[in-house]
């Protein structure tokens, strides 16, 4: 079972994707809610695949990913954003995304994107 770490600011989506996930398989090991947290849970938890938000306060998603590649450049990172960052998604997965989701989802687009690194 993949463990993955769900990074959103808003405490609904990150209830929503972890029930996505946990109903399909996945280990939902951790949450965060900005991109500070993201990198501290990355390296505690060693999540196989991280769903990060890339609009957050604090720290972005996309400066969130410049750090998560350099600590643990094995971790699949799936972006994921709202209509209208496509700019943002070509330089996530530039720096080393390996996908993105965009808002709103339904449930099988999500884990369909997440199932690939099973």
């Amino acid at each position: 079972m993949k463990k993955v770490l769900v990074v959103d600011d808003a405490a609904f989506m990150r209830l929503t994707i972890k029930n996505m996930l946990s109903k399909n398989g996945f280990e939902v090991v951790g949450e965060a809610e900005n991109g500070a947290q993201a990198i501290q849970k990355c390296t505690e938890l060693a999540p196989d695949i991280v769903t990060l938000d890339i609009t957050m306060p604090e720290m972005s998603g996309i400066d969130a990913l410049r750090e998560i590649m350099k600590a643990r450049p094995q971790t699949n990172v799936v972006m994921v954003s709202a209509l209208g960052q496509e700019g943002m998604v070509k330089e996530a997965v530039m720096l080393g995304a390996k996908g993105f989701v965009v808002k709103p989802f339904k449930e099988d687009i999500i884990v369909a994107a997440l199932s690939k690194f099973k």
